[in-house]
């Protein structure tokens, strides 16, 4: 019984696991505060773009059929 316990004591692939989840998590974490602190000059490229193309849309002379 003593032999089993002192086993399960020096087992270490939970924490193993445990680790890879706490990377995973921090990892996350600052990949949303980087997308958040970037979200808003990305709206404003977007719309920039977005509006870019609709002027040249516009702007273009219809194409001629033969």
């Amino acid at each position: 019984m003593l032999a089993t316990f002192n086993r399960l004591i020096k087992d270490d692939e939970g924490a193993t696991a445990i680790e890879y989840g706490l990377i995973a998590g921090l990892v996350s974490v600052a990949a949303i505060t980087a997308l958040t602190a970037m979200g808003g000059s990305l709206g404003n490229m977007f719309g920039f773009v977005s509006n870019e193309l609709q002027n040249a849309v516009n702007n273009a002379t219809p194409a001629t059929t033969p």
